[in-house]
């Protein structure tokens, strides 16, 4: 992006809108155009397997009967809705088993709201594979780099980032996709602006995936809205009221526009091994380490303590779990369960793992978790001692699924077929992998979906 174009006496908004308009697919270095693909494809890997959770079929069930046509396709799902209801559920989807990308320093999910927009204006008109990966590069990128403004005070204060933050992400790939020009990305915005909200509070239960699908709904909105004239604030970010200051104590506004066009936050997302909160990835590392100990025995164990970073108590020591959502955040019932089955996917955070009376047990003697304040959050500290006095301890630096540490193309691609299997075992899984693998090349990227729908 030249210099000229971004026009630096106007605001931090339009800049940004400026931005999004003129961006092309050629401005895209490769590997921001290889990440790109491969969050679209891990995406919709956890749409497939949540496709069949509670927390979708009972939204499905409750927006149904309002569904304005049958335009769009939800992943997972024979039944097409309007593109506002397949843009929500699929948003659910993706996040629900917390199992979808995570940016580092925000821990925003940009896919999740992201993705199900361009994947339902795809279904709507004519868009290449290009076209859509763009605008959802431009989408993620703009919502990890508001994130990035807003971190870290706006998620400790309890706002969900990825709902918050996730809505304008969704507006400007809809905008862009629809190539609205310089004003109507600013009225995008702004609209969405009007809509941003989504709490903590809600993590463990199924009104997460509510805020969530919200954000994928109300972006898509927003730039319709903005494409018929429905003019937004000219500062709806950087304004005296703007977004940035009524949701940050100290906002970094500049953090938007360093060096955007050539530094890429989309770089920064991260791709899960395991269908939990972020923090608990190096924790579940350590215990399957621990598990090639010569000595390692389940029955013999007396108590284990955990050891990490703030955030890492902060948001996962939940000891009283009950249901698998609660799980996902829950360092006691990841601990138990990796230890005792030797793996972490989707099974294990279900209900009925959370109700095994083997792993209620184990996870009984998972003491509260400790705070290292100088750990990082992809670190951690397992510490088991056995009833004879003897003890195992495991420390976990680099967390898999992390920067240092990625998933390779293999490993993300027997994640999207174990994902699919779980959750919706009559799709031909291989067929569509190999659809999303040469996305870029599609002449018509709506055609996919077809490949996203089981037979009847």
């Amino acid at each position: 992006m030249t210099a000229n174009i971004l026009q630096p006496s106007a605001g931090l908004s339009r800049r940004l809108a400026a931005f999004v308009h003129h961006s092309r697919w050629d401005d895209v270095p490769e590997p921001v155009r290889v990440h790109a693909m491969k969050a679209v494809f891990n995406g919709f890997g956890t749409a497939l397997g949540g496709s069949s959770d509670q927390a979708v079929l009972r939204l499905t069930k409750s927006l149904a009967p309002f569904s304005a046509g049958e335009t769009a396709t939800v992943i997972g799902h024979s039944q097409r809705r309007d593109a506002l209801t397949a843009a929500f559920l699929n948003a659910a989807a993706i996040n629900v088993f917390d199992f979808d990308d995570t940016h580092a320093g925000t821990i925003i999910h940009p896919t999740a709201p992201v993705l199900p927009v361009v994947l339902a204006l795809a279904e709507t008109r004519p868009v290449s594979g290009a076209q859509l990966l763009h605008a959802f590069t431009l989408g993620a990128e703009v919502a990890c780099r508001i994130g990035d403004a807003v971190s870290p005070g706006h998620y400790d204060r309890g706002w969900h980032i990825t709902s918050t933050c996730g809505i304008f992400g969704a507006a400007v790939a809809a905008a862009k996709l629809l190539d609205l020009g310089e004003d109507e990305v600013l009225w995008a915005l702004g609209n969405a602006s009007a809509q941003a909200s989504g709490l903590v509070e809600t993590l463990g239960f199924m009104a997460k995936s509510t805020g969530v699908g919200n954000a994928a709904r109300g972006g898509l909105v927003s730039a319709l809205m903005a494409r018929c004239g429905v003019e937004g604030p000219p500062q709806p970010l950087e304004g005296p009221r703007g977004f940035l200051k009524v949701c940050s104590d100290h906002p970094k506004p500049e953090r938007i526009e360093e060096g955007w066009g050539r530094d890429w936050e989309i770089l920064r997302n991260m791709f899960k091994p395991y269908p939990c909160g972020v923090v608990l990835n190096p924790v579940i590392d350590a215990c399957l380490a621990a598990r090639g100990n010569l000595n390692f025995s389940t029955g013999q164990i007396a108590e284990i303590v955990v050891r990490g970073a703030p955030l890492l108590k902060a948001r996962a020591d939940r000891p009283e779990v009950t249901t698998g959502r609660e799980a996902q955040v829950s360092a006691q019932h990841a601990v138990a369960v990796s230890l005792l089955r030797g793996h972490a996917g989707a099974e294990e955070f279900s209900d009925a793992a959370v109700n095994d009376p083997q792993i209620k047990a184990l996870r009984a003697k998972v003491g509260p978790v400790q705070i290292d304040a100088g750990s990082p959050v992809e670190a951690a500290h397992v510490s088991i001692r056995y009833a004879d006095g003897s003890s195992v301890v495991v420390v976990e630096e680099v967390a898999t699924g992390s920067l240092a540490r990625p998933m390779s193309d293999k490993a993300l691609r027997e994640k999207f077929v174990t994902l699919a299997r779980y959750g919706c075992p009559t799709l031909a899984a291989d067929a569509l992998a190999d659809r999303l693998w040469t996305l870029a090349d599609q002449k018509n990227a709506g055609d996919l979906m077809m490949l996203a729908r089981p037979p009847h």
